[in-house]
């Protein structure tokens, strides 16, 4: 485990989002090995040597202010798992609060697999861009290894740790049938969840004329989706990740 913390580009002191049902602060890392268009993180993504780096102690000084009322720490990105310092940073924050979430876009299951098994990290949200074909390239705008990817999904299938798989749907890039094909990927046992694309900072700013799916054609696509899952619906409209064990 090195010893070289990632540096901290931003910092949710307080949320219910971030880690949906539960009272998390959140602390994003910079860069990513994708180039999402519908991506609102730009910065973190494309413009992160211009942010300042938040000290670590500012986080820890908040979770010490308000233990017992902060469940959890949210490490996000960018994407976390590019950095070799995030075991480390990621057992000095469980120090200091319970619950450890963990997001990702599932390229690196190596990194994530020891996390599991050392029991750093309580909950893990894997976005899952598109079915394991030509479209996930496309929608990553990035090369992708698609085994790394199954990889991942594996892993949290058979971890029995609690995670959520997610996708943000955008016109253009997923109709019901990549819905349905990412259903089938999971399998019957697991649930998806379906996050409205927003048009609001992407990294790409041509989609930022894109008018998002109503919420009738998402609730659509996720009862499509549902016959091959154990459960689809649509972000804040039911319970859907596997709970912590």
């Amino acid at each position: 485990m090195t010893d070289t913390l990632p540096p901290i580009k931003s910092f949710l002191p307080t949320s219910l989002i971030e880690w949906e049902g539960k009272i998390s602060c959140a602390v994003f890392l910079p860069g990513c090995n994708f180039r999402c268009p519908f991506c609102h993180a730009s910065s973190l993504v494309l413009h992160h040597a211009q942010l300042p780096t938040i000290p670590l102690q500012t986080v820890l000084d908040h979770l010490i202010d308000n233990e017992g009322w902060i469940y959890g720490a949210v490490v996000s990105g960018g994407e976390a798992t590019l950095h070799p310092g995030l075991p480390r940073l990621i057992a000095v924050l469980r120090e200091h609060v319970p619950g450890i979430k963990l997001d990702s876009n599932g390229t690196h299951p190596e990194i994530v697999a020891p996390l599991v098994r050392d029991g750093l990290i309580n909950f893990v949200s894997m976005d899952v861009k598109a079915p394991l074909d030509e479209r996930y390239a496309r929608t990553t705008a990035a090369p992708v290894d698609l085994e790394a990817i199954g990889a991942s999904i594996e892993l949290l299938c058979s971890s029995g740790v609690g995670h959520e798989f997610r996708t943000t749907v955008v016109p253009g890039l997923h109709d019901t049938e990549a819905v349905v094909g990412i259903a089938k990927l999971l399998g019957p046992s697991e649930t998806l969840i379906l996050q409205q694309f927003a048009p609001l900072n992407c990294l790409d700013p041509s989609y930022l004329d894109i008018r998002p799916y109503s919420r009738d054609q998402l609730r659509a696509m996720a009862e499509a989706a549902s016959q091959f899952l154990a459960g689809c619906h649509v972000r804040g409209e039911g319970v859907g990740a596997k709970a912590e064990q």
